[in-house]
């Protein structure tokens, strides 16, 4: 546990090693944003702007937030994952990520995307049982830190 606020939990995405994947879950058992209240969906906003800035102080140069759960028995939870200089390296020395790039529109400007940073993320650091190593904090570490913050 990272933060425990009113309405929503922020944790470390347990099967995650990339430091600083967050999960911010919400405390009411519903699978849908139209099952909370207002004043969790008020609180929602803020809380994701935290986040993004608590991910931004372990130096992401880009944050990315998406809601993507469709297994049921969950409530409705956010990713808020960080991508660092050094994972979007690893991505593009990755080859076997370069076969995205047949999918592309060639006339179109090509460059880091994140539906495919996400699916490295996801790939790479929590599905693999030898994820890539962290050069900089880890896991523990990062979650050491986010707790010290003022969320």
């Amino acid at each position: 546990m990272i933060f425990e606020a009113e309405h929503w939990l922020i944790t470390h995405r347990l099967n995650s090693a990339l430091p600083g994947y967050l999960m911010v879950g919400a405390r009411t058992a519903t699978p849908d944003l139209s099952g909370l209240s207002t004043e969790a969906l008020c609180d929602l906003g803020p809380l994701l702007a935290k986040a993004q800035t608590a991910l931004r102080g372990l130096a992401a140069r880009r944050v990315y937030i998406g809601r993507y759960g469709h297994d049921s028995g969950w409530p409705v939870h956010f990713h808020v994952i960080p991508i660092y200089p050094w994972v979007e390296e690893l991505f593009w020395g990755d080859a076997r990520y370069r076969a995205l790039e047949a999918f592309a529109d060639p006339s179109m400007e090509s460059g880091t995307d994140g539906a495919e940073l996400t699916l490295f993320v996801w790939r790479e650091f929590c599905e693999r049982r030898d994820p890539p190593p962290i050069p900089g904090p880890s896991v523990a570490e990062a979650i050491s830190q986010l707790r010290k913050l003022k969320w």
